[in-house]
């Protein structure tokens, strides 16, 4: 499957965007493909406005972001992969998201069930079915 990283980073871009909020980017400035202006960046990672307002050309693609933004007068363009990314969040109240510096999104195996959860799992659906009362409820 593929990576639900860009996936994620688009639809929060949107909720953000759509609320009316200023979108940031939380990148990890050492990580090889990045192309950001130099000398942005503080202690390895950089701070990135993506709002349509800061950008032009703006594109959330699966394999990074690419815009252009004017730092000190001057356009560049910039590249941002999707593995680079740490967090996207509002400027105005913090809310977003932030990701693992691993740069994977699989889930682990689950850890297969022992006779003492499926014991207790048992005790507990007997007891919702010796209780007598349905947690169903009719609504018309």
């Amino acid at each position: 499957m593929n990576s639900s990283k860009p996936y994620i980073i688009r639809a929060l871009h949107e909720w953000i965007s759509d609320n009316d909020y200023t979108p940031l980017l939380l990148v990890s400035s050492e990580h090889s493909d990045v192309q950001i202006p130099s000398g942005i960046d503080e202690d390895g990672k950089v701070v990135l406005n993506i709002s349509y307002g800061a950008t032009k050309n703006l594109e959330l693609v699966n394999e990074g972001i690419l815009f252009d933004a004017r730092f000190s007068g001057v356009s560049q363009s910039l590249y941002v992969p999707i593995d680079s990314i740490l967090a996207i969040y509002a400027r105005e109240n913090g809310q977003g998201m932030m990701f693992g510096e691993g740069g994977s999104d699989e889930i682990p195996d689950p850890t297969p069930p022992t006779n003492k959860n499926k014991s207790t799992l048992k005790s507990v659906v007997k007891k919702k079915k010796t209780d007598g009362k349905s947690f169903l409820k009719v609504v018309k």
